[in-house]
């Protein structure tokens, strides 16, 4: 056994291992691979745990502000600069991150089985210069597995306004 502060061989052979499922940092270079692999005792190892894909397969990322593909001009103009009407409004402030999330996805798929096709939520526009925490989180918030599907577009409903974000949802098949 290994004192405290010492790794033993399964251990550098088990860093080394992982260190070939990462990419280096720029201006570094990868370990070289262990020579042979270090003999396990015990249970298996346990399989590295598959991180879902940084864009959702097969749609586009989701940007505030950015034209959707399938989205003819008309529409996306009169959507963006405010003049689409918004069925529903949900307003986040005063939640924590976590309780506008959930806020957030039960408002979302509630007004996509209604057959809402514009929503707006409000996030306020937050302290500092970066905004709040629901405000730099809504974006992400939209291209998650679950509320993907049902969005087509995001845009502020005018330039000044970027507390609130008006969402075209798609129409339910």
């Amino acid at each position: 056994m290994a004192r405290r502060g010492q790794l033993t061989e399964t251990d550098i052979g088990e860093w080394a291992n992982y260190t070939q499922l990462v990419r280096p940092l720029k201006g570094r270079m990868r370990l070289p691979p262990p020579e042979a692999p270090v003999p396990q005792a015990g249970p298996a190892p346990i399989a590295p745990v598959a991180l879902p894909p940084s864009r959702p397969a097969g749609s586009r990322f989701v940007a505030v502000g950015d034209q959707p593909g399938g989205l003819d001009k008309s529409s996306w103009n009169k959507f963006r600069t405010g003049k689409m009407p918004t069925m529903r409004t949900l307003d986040l402030h005063g939640r924590t991150a976590q309780r506008a999330f959930h806020a957030l996805q039960s408002f979302l798929h509630a007004a996509h089985a209604d057959h809402v096709r514009c929503v707006e939520v409000i996030t306020g526009r937050g302290a500092g210069e970066g905004g709040g925490v629901l405000r730099r989180e809504l974006p992400l918030w939209l291209n998650l597995p679950t509320l993907r599907p049902m969005v087509l577009a995001a845009s502020h409903p005018h330039a000044a306004n970027p507390g609130s974000v008006r969402i075209l949802l798609r129409r339910p098949r």
